[in-house]
């Protein structure tokens, strides 16, 4: 009995514990979703808020809502395509790997450039501009040529398939389309001759036709019946009486 109850107690933790674990990878994932979500809104209004500073405010403040738009813009759009491109193509790590290292100049130019939009004195902004505007050219070029060599190589790859399937189909078409021409059909070998029937017993054998050197002389005819010859004699045999004689 005290088997019995200790098997049910171990059940019951074990089900317990894992209610607890899959409520605990719910809530997770329910979290994860939710943040994802609240940085996507939170990046679509910084968005939406530098490319209103660019075009509202005039001079140094408009011209670094542009550098952080075109700095965020880049980055992005070469994460999402390195991210996408290297679930199908593993070599691509390395290249994410790059791209990783890149992003951290790419935060922290960023997050300067977030500070200097508060900057106050305008005259020292205006002067650092071109440095900021260089180091913005660097990172997003070289964000853009990670992300246009990741989009060439999935192009040529899927070029090369569509040639070497191409290729397939062509000749599986003309298998499709192969049948005997009458040039070969009088090239074609000739049929097998048909077996011989079966013949009698009495009668077995295969005859060919006479030609005329081939052919005997007619024998004679023959009458159908013999005319009898004369009987021979011989000497112990009696001669034959006369019926008249007494």
């Amino acid at each position: 009995m005290e088997a019995v109850i200790a098997v049910f107690a171990l059940l019951f933790v074990l089900f317990v514990g894992l209610g607890v674990y899959a409520t605990v990878k719910v809530v997770g994932a329910a979290k994860r979703g939710v943040d994802r979500g609240i940085t996507q809104a939170r990046r679509t209004v910084e968005d939406h808020t530098l490319r209103a500073k660019s075009f509202a405010q005039p001079g140094a403040a408009g011209e670094l809502a542009q550098l952080r738009l075109k700095l965020r813009t880049s980055m992005r759009a070469t994460q999402d395509a390195l991210h996408a491109a290297v679930a199908e193509d593993a070599s691509l790590k390395e290249s994410l790997g790059l791209f990783e290292r890149l992003s951290a100049h790419g935060h922290e130019l960023d997050d300067e450039l977030k500070r200097l939009e508060s900057e106050p004195d305008r005259t020292a902004l205006a002067e650092r501009l071109p440095e900021l505007r260089e180091r913005t050219e660097r990172i997003t070029r070289s964000a853009d040529s990670l992300r246009w060599a990741a989009r060439d190589r999935a192009r040529r790859f899927a070029e090369d398939d569509l040639d070497t399937l191409s290729a397939q189909i062509d000749v599986e078409a003309g298998a499709l389309r192969h049948w005997a021409t009458p040039e070969e059909s009088r090239t074609a070998a000739p049929p097998p001759w048909p077996e011989a029937p079966a013949a009698d017993a009495a009668t077995a054998g295969q005859t060919w036709p006479e030609t005329p050197r081939s052919s005997p002389a007619p024998e004679p005819t023959r009458p159908a019946i013999t005319p009898p010859g004369p009987r021979p004699t011989y000497p112990w045999q009696k001669k034959p009486r006369p019926e008249n004689t007494t």
